[in-house]
């Protein structure tokens, strides 16, 4: 490869780097070329970006963007797919089930997620009961909106806001 293709690739790694707030770094050691077309396929069907490109190349761009990734660049041993990401845990949910279907393969050997570092394996089921943002907002609206529906169902229930609160007074009483 030319230095300009090189430098050309680390220029589009970086700018992935700035876009998406995710990534993982997964094993595609064993992992023939069907196997890794259907990974990309379900990549793409739940909207993550799969890279193979050299680790050097990776470790440059790294060293390119804002911020502290040196913990990241150990895990950059031997044949590793990047996987760019909007929701933290999306990849490790895939990368969980379609493990199961391929003898483990891909692994997770590292993840930035939540502008945190994860190293390793083992932390796959911690990446993948991460919430995403939305599913934090739905929690937070689901226990809101509870007290709430009690209220607007008495008052359609034709109680009265003075009966409301009496039972309010006496339940507190």
């Amino acid at each position: 490869m030319k230095k300009e293709d090189k430098s050309l690739l680390i220029d589009q790694l970086a700018a992935l780097l700035q876009e998406y707030p995710h990534f993982y770094l997964v094993d595609m050691t064993g992992l023939d070329s069907t196997t890794t077309s259907n990974l990309r396929r379900q990549c793409f069907k739940s909207e993550i970006k799969l890279h193979v490109v050299k680790n050097t190349l990776f470790e440059k761009a790294l060293d390119k963007t804002e911020g502290d990734y040196s913990a990241l660049v150990p895990s950059l041993v031997g044949p590793t797919g990047i996987m760019f990401c909007n929701t933290a845990n999306e990849p490790a949910k895939l990368i969980k089930k379609f493990g199961k279907e391929n003898n483990g393969q891909p692994a997770l050997k590292a993840a930035y997620a939540e502008e945190s570092v994860y190293v390793g394996a083992e932390n796959l089921d911690a990446l993948c009961a991460i919430k995403s943002k939305n599913e934090l907002i739905a929690e937070v609206v689901a226990a809101l909106e509870g007290p709430i529906k009690g209220v607007v169902s008495a008052l359609d229930g034709g109680t009265t806001i003075h009966g409301l609160l009496d039972a309010i007074e006496k339940k507190n009483a």
